[in-house]
């Protein structure tokens, strides 16, 4: 019996998203409900495994870690695309790599409620309510009327932009392809790059991670922010130059952000980040909703059982 391994499945909820009976006869399922510590310890627990099932890009498989899979034969990552994986390596090997569907933009919700956090901080009142601390503090900003500024206006930019829109904040945008014309046609004002950090009270970035976005937005975009302006990430840690960041954060010289993708996932308990009063942090939950485990896990199954078939579905190649 051929073994599968489904990995970093933190809420454990992997098994009951999915009828997985069509393949339990033929395939043996180990659930990890825990991050490797390291790329040696996933090498070492995935020995023997034919099958591996990966969360997004929670545990990278580039080349050194499928070369040393020597019984890997399908490796299958949630979402149609995943810059962790190393297709070329895998082909190379004769490992199939498959995807699966997506539903809807849940990230869209995450940076708005990092928004909402920053400027209501309805989580802060909320801890402080139920500690029993004293009646309300805090004095909010409104978005409405404020300026967001948006940062690559693809799909889930152009979905940001319409929420913003109807908080009543004024939406602009730039990336290094969009044009007058392009923003205009999504219902936005362009921006020059300075103008956007310039000018933005919110500077979100939806951008995928690549050569060209790695360490695209730098101290000096940084440093042209308002002092009162917020940066939100969402999309992927390295697009922002860390360092910078913390130390527009600890000198006080923006407002704060709003974080969901670190450089090390998941964030190390003595990092920076978790000490500043002026950050607001999640998990990398920009993914993770019910409705997309409810599409992930169903078409999983279905990958296996065809692949199993000798005609497997959803193939990514190089």
């Amino acid at each position: 019996m051929l073994r599968a391994a489904i990995l970093d499945d933190y809420q454990n909820v992997a098994l009951s998203y999915a009828d997985w009976s069509s393949i339990t006869k033929d395939v043996e399922i180990k659930v990890f409900d825990k991050p490797f510590a390291s790329e040696a310890e996933a090498i070492k627990a995935l020995q023997g495994f034919a099958i591996v099932v990966g969360m997004r890009e929670r545990t990278p498989f580039p080349r050194r870690v499928i070369e040393a899979l020597p019984d890997l034969k399908l490796l299958i990552t949630t979402g149609a695309k995943n810059n962790a994986f190393d297709i070329k390596a895998a082909n190379e090997r004769g490992v199939t790599v498959s995807g699966t569907g997506a539903v809807g933009s849940p990230t869209t919700g995450i940076v708005f409620g990092l928004m909402l956090e920053l400027t209501r901080r309805i989580g802060f009142e909320n801890a402080r309510m139920k500690a029993g601390e004293p009646w309300q503090v805090t004095l909010g900003r409104d978005l409405e009327g404020m300026t967001l500024g948006i940062v690559g206006l693809g799909k889930l930019g152009q979905r940001v932009a319409k929420v913003g829109q109807a908080f009543g904040m004024k939406v602009i945008a730039w990336s290094q392809n969009l044009t007058p014309e392009r923003a205009k046609e999504a219902g936005v004002d362009y921006a020059s790059r300075e103008d956007l950090f310039a000018q933005a009270d919110f500077v979100s970035i939806h951008l995928v991670l690549s050569d060209r976005s790695r360490g695209l937005i730098t101290g000096t975009d940084i440093g042209r922010m308002k002092k009162d302006a917020y940066l939100i990430n969402t999309a992927r840690a390295p697009i922002v130059d860390e360092t910078a960041l913390l130390q527009a954060l600890k000198e006080k010289n923006i407002g704060g952000a709003g974080l969901d993708v670190f450089e090390v996932e998941p964030l190390p308990l003595d990092h920076p980040y978790r000490k500043l009063d002026n950050v607001v942090i999640t998990p990398h939950l920009g993914y993770v909703s019910e409705q997309n485990y409810r599409k992930y896990f169903p078409d999983i199954v279905e990958n296996i059982r065809t692949w199993l078939d000798g005609k497997p579905v959803r193939v990514i190649s190089a």
